[in-house]
């Protein structure tokens, strides 16, 4: 085990933070601790009490606690890392606890607690020699962090839509393979880096399983306590353009956001450009705004240095290549890569069938409601379209061995569902009968209002209009 403690002065505090990492009950030899300096001034020093496997990095390139988590993690050689703030104490249980489930299986991510306490005047050694958190802080008066309430309505996170929110920056412990698998932490993230780090670990597809005997206590109070209104709109930025999931973040109709809501993939091998043509304006003109077109095709056959004649074999392909290059919204790729993230959904169906304006809309309304991994919806003539969860996707890549059936495991791990097309291709509205007063020449029986279809109607004003129009 590897915990990262990053640190940007605050020296009295990692004091502490250290001292209660040298009273794990985690094996010493098992544990070593990597202290990275963010550009302190002073030089954060290593104190006395401190684990005995423990290193100083200093940041040489880059700033802020993403770059100083990512370079610490780099530097890890233990199979779990965990990112511990450096003014957090945590019980002696603390390690243990997060570390023990890593032993289950290896795409677990473990959630530790913490609560929010007003920094008392502690020695770190009596933050090594107290047997728990209640003999150095008054934690009746604690202030509870809102993940753990969140954590005991959703019946540890089982019950949880998007668990991913739970797990905040301060303790949480994950394989060193899947951190860097994700990418680490953004450092072009400089407000809600931690829940953007998660949602990203959310689609890569693991499982988040908090723990509430990893305790620890945090030495002061949160950002929102002293200015919450600002703390909320800081961070609206980041989580509006990389977590398409808050859609209270994407209300603004005609934007263009850096992550995508949904990738609509169409294999155009052997496809003519009119009919692309027809699938791609139908995706672009739905209800939801913020998507990516994925054209899969051969395009790696298509020379830049070659003629483009009017005999070209690959004519409609150099054709879709013209018309589609130059917008962002389409991607023109020869294999779908094995998920979309950090794109929460992907849709696949046949090209020649367009999107009706609510297919998209609706398909994810309907897996929304039981978080099913996968709906198919059986086309008239045989064929399927779909619509994949990506964090789905991401576990059944997890569980399986290339060439497996994914849609067995996703069956059983988030459910996989067969509707029929009806509600997300519906019917072209019938027009509506218009009424229309009778002429005044009409007899008596029929002076009345008269009922009749809007092309009857079209055709009888345009009749009394030539008539009016008519030289006498």
């Amino acid at each position: 085990m590897s915990v990262v403690v990053p640190a940007h002065g605050g020296q009295d505090k990692l004091d502490l933070t250290l001292a209660a990492l040298a009273a794990q009950t985690y094996p010493a030899h098992l544990l070593e601790v990597l202290v990275v300096d963010d550009g302190s001034r002073p030089p954060i020093r290593l104190p006395e009490i401190r684990p005995v496997n423990t290193r100083l990095v200093r940041v040489e390139d880059g700033w802020g606690i993403s770059n100083a988590v990512n370079t610490g993690a780099k530097a890890a050689d233990g199979e779990i890392i965990q990112r511990l703030d450096s003014d957090m104490v945590a019980c002696r249980e603390h390690i243990e606890a997060l570390v023990r489930w890593h032993h289950v299986t290896d795409y677990l991510v473990t959630i530790g607690m913490k609560k929010f306490v007003e920094p008392p005047h502690v020695t770190p050694d009596q933050v090594f020699r107290a047997g728990h958190l209640g003999e150095l802080f008054d934690l009746d008066t604690a202030v509870p962090s809102s993940t753990e309430a969140t954590i005991a309505k959703t019946d540890g996170l089982r019950k949880s839509r998007n668990p991913y929110h739970v797990c905040t920056g301060p303790t949480f412990a994950l394989p060193r393979e899947v951190f860097h698998a994700v990418g680490g932490l953004d450092p072009t993230v400089i407000r809600g880096e931690d829940t953007e780090f998660s949602y990203r670990l959310a689609m890569y597809g693991v499982v988040f399983v908090p723990d509430l005997d990893a305790q620890a206590v945090h030495l002061g109070l949160p950002s929102q306590h002293r200015d919450r209104e600002r703390a909320v709109r800081a961070v609206e930025p980041y989580l509006a353009h990389r977590i398409p999931l808050r859609r209270d973040l994407r209300k603004d109709r005609g934007r263009r956001w850096l992550v995508p809501y949904v990738e609509v993939v169409l294999d155009v091998t052997d496809t003519s450009e009119s009919v692309v043509r027809q699938a791609v304006a139908a995706a672009l003109d739905g209800k939801l705004q913020d998507i990516v077109v994925t054209l899969v095709g051969p395009w790696s056959r298509l020379s830049s240095g070659q003629r483009f004649g009017l005999s070209d074999p690959c004519f409609e392909l150099r054709l879709m290549r013209d018309l589609f290059a130059n917008d962002e919204r389409i991607r023109l790729i020869d294999e779908a890569a094995p998920t979309p993230a950090p794109t929460p959904f992907r849709y696949r169906g046949p090209v020649d069938v367009p999107l009706h304006r609510a297919t998209l809309e609706r398909m994810i309304e309907s897996v929304q409601k039981d978080l099913a991994g996968v709906l198919i919806v059986d086309l008239p003539d045989g064929r399927t379209a779909r619509l994949e969860r990506t964090s789905a996707l991401g576990r059944a890549c997890l569980l399986t061995s290339p060439g497996d059936d994914l849609d067995e495991v996703i069956s059983a791990t988030h459910g996989v569902r067969h509707e029929p097309p009806d509600r997300f291709w519906p019917a072209p509205a019938q027009p509506e009968p218009v009424t229309i007063p009778a002429p005044p020449s009409a007899p008596a029986a029929t002076s009345g209002p008269v009922a009749v279809s809007a092309e009857s109607a079209e055709n009888s004003l345009f009749r009394r209009l030539k008539s009016a129009l008519r030289p006498n």
